[in-house]
């Protein structure tokens, strides 16, 4: 059985951290993130930005990477603002039992 499922239902998933003082989740290489800030006192997280290196694109890294930061949210009572174009045109169209943490207005961040 292949180990490459881009789905986040491989055992080998890659171990993404929660890095508080940079405001973003990445990849335990620091080599992939996905970058917020938080708007509204707090309880809103702006996604503003996902990268992943060309050496590591193709391995499901970005979505694994928005699957951490909406666990986060989901776990902290936070919604989201997807502002980064990865997250509103790709993450969430392929994975819309998420679209119930989007914040209630369309905002987006004038980045």
């Amino acid at each position: 059985m292949p180990a490459s499922s881009a789905t986040g239902a491989s055992p080998e998933a890659p171990k993404i951290v929660w890095n508080e003082t940079q405001r973003r989740f990445e990849t335990e290489d620091k080599k992939a993130y996905i970058e917020y800030v938080l708007r509204h006192d707090g309880k809103v997280m702006d996604i503003i930005h996902t990268f992943v290196p060309s050496s590591k694109r193709g391995m499901g890294l970005a979505s694994h990477l928005c699957v951490a930061a909406f666990h986060h949210a989901n776990s902290h009572s936070l919604t989201i603002i997807p502002s980064c174009s990865y997250v509103s045109d790709t993450f969430l169209l392929r994975n819309p039992s998420w679209n119930s943490l989007l914040y209630s207005e369309d905002l987006r961040s004038n980045i």
